[in-house]
């Protein structure tokens, strides 16, 4: 059966009078997240408290709503597990996929990768030493980049600015012809449109959920770990809950089964419950109806732009397979621009150095929605409405 997108965009709570083209970064409240958090705190926390970890099932859940991720990205069951920060997992994935690759010492990735995944590889080269690197280059260059230098292959799927899409099919084959392994970053992916880490092959994945997966500003982050890996794959966080037996408290840790081990801290529980909540509502969702949606409202928002707003220059590739779900373009005063937006209802995000972003979720995005939005940035340039001193003060998260 199609998915409803009316019915699940009812079970979201959007402020009246906004248009929210945004949760590309954060994702709105599920309705009955806030009922979940607070059963949890009252129901769970507050009568059972400490009990509630095996009553309420509170240690299970990373590795139970990691089965509800992994529906949703292509992977195996038992394959993902839910805590930490996506950054941490990033640390987690890189160095598990290094120590399997001795005798090599270098991680590819590419100038369009999300800054602080690149951040985790240089500091992990610098714990490691000298002879390891990090080598970025442009997107387009990747493919003919990886040789037999190549340890590791670390990409994100989505570009966080553009828009662009790699392949990952023919990237991970590429890899593996040459000797590498992968780590794909999905926080853009996630929810997004489909993935298929099993058939692509991927060796390790990791993901957020505060964006298209709606667990709230900073939700817990995921990772994946191919079963073929999962034995071989050592943490570098050897985190108490990563242990084969936590409550045995061994002096030495021991990594756990499978892809336990890649616990590291005590689960986030009520983050979790509130990524419950949302993924109640995916539940009721196909990806593919989603994937099929989004390129329409995203083909329908470049069209209407490029037709009232002459001075604003496309970056997201034309072709809707080639990008994820979202739509930049670039003008010099962006981030003018987007204040404006922002106080005329309109909310999407900027990022360095003149990009506007403007992402589409169809669980709650419509057509009615992109037209609005396209009414309010045709009037916004038409009329200058940005050249202001208060739409040019750089706030601290833009």
């Amino acid at each position: 059966m199609p998915t409803d997108f009316a019915s699940l965009r009812a079970q979201f709570d959007l402020p009246e009078g906004v248009i929210y083209l945004d949760g590309n970064s954060l994702g709105p409240l599920p309705k009955a997240a806030a009922a979940r958090v607070a059963r949890t705190i009252t129901q769970e926390w507050g009568q059972m408290l400490i009990t509630g970890w095996n009553k309420a099932g509170w240690m299970a859940q990373p590795t139970a709503i990691g089965d509800r991720i992994a529906r949703l990205i292509g992977a195996e069951a038992g394959s993902v597990v839910m805590g930490d920060t996506l950054s941490i997992k990033v640390y987690q994935a890189l160095a598990s996929a290094l120590e399997m690759t001795p005798k090599r010492r270098v991680i590819l990735s590419d100038t369009g990768n999300f800054p602080s995944d690149l951040y985790m590889a240089e500091g992990l080269c610098r714990t490691l030493g000298p002879a390891y690197q990090l080598k970025t280059v442009a997107p387009e260059a990747v493919l003919d980049a990886i040789d037999d230098t190549t340890a590791v292959l670390m990409l994100t799927e989505v570009d966080y600015r553009t828009g662009r899409k790699h392949d990952m099919a023919a990237l991970t084959k590429a890899a593996h012809a040459a000797g590498a392994l992968t780590v794909w970053d999905l926080a853009h992916s996630a929810g997004a449109l489909p993935v298929h880490l099993a058939a692509c092959g991927a060796d390790f994945a990791v993901g957020c959920t505060y964006k298209y997966l709606n667990s709230g500003p900073g939700g817990p982050a995921f990772i994946y770990v191919a079963p073929c890996h999962q034995d071989a794959a050592r943490p570098a966080l050897s985190g108490w809950l990563g242990h084969a037996e936590p409550f045995a408290f061994d002096l030495a840790y021991r990594p756990g089964d499978g892809i336990e081990r890649m616990r590291v801290g005590t689960p986030p529980v009520l983050q979790l419950a509130a990524l419950e909540a949302s993924l109640d509502i995916w539940d009721q969702a196909d990806i593919q109806d989603v994937r099929a949606q989004s390129i329409a409202l995203t083909n329908r928002f470049i069209a209407g732009v490029e037709a009232a707003c002459p001075s604003l220059t496309l970056a997201t590739p034309r072709n809707g397979d080639q990008r994820g779900s979202q739509v930049s373009f670039r003008h010099a005063e962006g981030y003018a621009i987007m204040q404006a937006c922002i106080a005329h209802g309109v909310i999407g995000d900027f990022r360095a150095p003149d990009i506007l972003r403007f992402g589409f979720t169809p669980l709650y995005t419509s057509e009615q929605d992109v037209d609005s939005a396209v009414a309010v940035l045709a009037r916004i340039m038409a009329q200058s409405l940005w050249d202001r001193p208060e739409y040019k003060t750089r706030a601290r998260v833009t």
